[in-house]
């Protein structure tokens, strides 16, 4: 049973089932640690459940039929819940990275030992198998104070860090965290600890952090650690460079783009419309400062920034994609209204919308997100999403069977197709009033 919080504290522990591994007078303690425990503790709800045993080494977990699957140090599937299973283990730096430790596990390991080299006091709890909770370092109490803290100075070791603890900052809005942990991964930053993350490590962080439903925290911390510029130099860049007041009362092109993409969080928006947005504009930051603040031409200017970090980051080839096209073509979609049935229809073939109809919806998606996220317009319409929507329905009904009936072959049929979907959008067009 899952406890709520009270509304000035935290709930219960709740009793937790751990497996029994049956070992004998000797057997090992089991233990449900880390992120479980802690969402537990706050009232929400967790599938996933990691586990923590001590006392036991790799032989007697694989002679009572746990499968091995660690790597780097023994974790052990359960042979029936094929849950995780860890020996208690100590890590010592040993180089760059989050690679760069050492792992010593065994019998010898001690719970508060593994406890102690996790990252944050609330992910450094554990439960035993009557639900008393173990709590050395203060979790519980800054669970309840709001509160991301780290658990010792050894937390500067593992450059991922500074990525967890801004998603962490933004799956908990309302907690703060620490100055003196802020503090350290400023050392980190300075150190150069950062330059040794990995890209597919930056971009799992990133992913997770997107979906939540205030993605900005993530940047904003990383920026006020300066983590932004060593990781997302392209984004970094655009703060304090200025836009046209008319258009962006925001003024600053860095922060546009962070609200940006927490109102395609607000949109529900899938992963590939908030990655699309939060490079969207990237360009601006390359524009010369004789074009600022109307940023002439950043649309293609900025193709080369998003290539650089989706190829850097490994990202998606749905989120890639999209991405190039947002950026290329989202002034097309603003201007919609005014557009030639011609130039529709180029933009349409351009997103590749009649061999898949649902990147229209996608970049339109993204394009809204834009139009509204700027200070005082969160909720402005945007009738050029139907507008297009309707241009493309009626695109889309001219097919090659009419050409064909003419007698019409090769590219004679594209070309009268064509004519015929200009004909049919400029229809369109004509029948909005005024």
């Amino acid at each position: 049973m899952i406890v709520r919080p009270a509304i000035n504290g935290i709930g219960k522990p709740p009793a937790v089932t751990v497996t029994d591994l049956s070992l004998g007078a000797d057997s090992p303690a089991v233990y449900q640690v880390g992120g479980s425990v802690r969402d537990q503790l706050l009232g929400y709800p967790s599938p996933d459940r990691d586990f923590v045993v001590v006392g036991a080494s790799p032989e007697l977990m694989t002679r009572r039929g746990f499968k091995p699957v660690g790597r780097d140090f023994p974790v052990f599937l359960h042979p029936e819940t094929h849950e995780e299973y860890a020996l208690a283990r100590t890590e010592r730096k040993s180089g760059h990275g989050y690679r760069g430790f050492v792992f010593h596990a065994g019998p010898d390991v001690t719970l508060e030992q593994d406890l102690l080299r996790r990252d944050l006091t609330v992910n450094a709890m554990a439960l035993d198998a009557d639900g008393h909770l173990i709590d050395p370092f203060g979790g519980r109490f800054d669970l309840v104070n709001r509160r991301l803290r780290h658990v010792s100075d050894a937390f500067v070791e593992d450059p991922l860090r500074v990525l967890r603890l801004a998603r962490f900052a933004t799956r908990f809005p309302d907690f703060k965290v620490a100055p003196a942990t802020l503090e350290l991964c400023r050392q980190m930053v300075d150190s150069g600890e950062l330059d040794h993350l990995v890209p597919e490590r930056i971009w799992q962080e990133t992913r997770k952090a997107l979906m939540f439903n205030a993605p900005s925290r993530f940047f904003d911390l990383l920026r006020g650690v300066g983590a932004l510029a060593v990781i997302f130099p392209e984004i970094d860049a655009l703060f304090g460079v200025p836009q046209t007041a008319r258009f962006h009362p925001e003024i600053d092109s860095g922060r546009h783009t962070l609200m940006v993409i927490d109102r395609a969080a607000e949109l529900s928006a899938p992963l590939a419309v908030r990655y699309a947005s939060l490079v969207h504009d990237l360009g601006k930051a390359l524009t010369p400062s004789e074009e600022w603040p109307s940023h002439r031409g950043h649309e293609t200017r900025g193709l080369v920034p998003i290539d650089a970090i989706s190829a850097r980051l490994s990202v998606p080839k749905d989120c890639r994609d999209l991405a190039r096209r947002v950026g290329e073509f989202h002034l097309h979609a603003h201007r919609a209204l005014e557009l030639k049935p011609a130039t529709v229809l180029d933009l349409l073939e351009h997103l590749d919308s009649f061999r898949k109809p649902e990147t229209l919806d996608l970049f339109l998606l993204a394009c809204q997100a834009d139009i509204q996220g700027r200070l005082g317009r969160e909720r402005d319409p945007y009738p050029q999403a139907d507008y297009l929507r309707a241009c493309f329905r009626a695109a889309l009904e001219v097919t090659a069977q009419e050409p064909l009936d003419q007698g019409l072959k090769g590219p004679a049929i594209a070309e009268a197709m064509k004519r015929e979907r200009r004909r049919r959008i400029d229809k369109v067009k004509q029948s909005i009033p005024g």
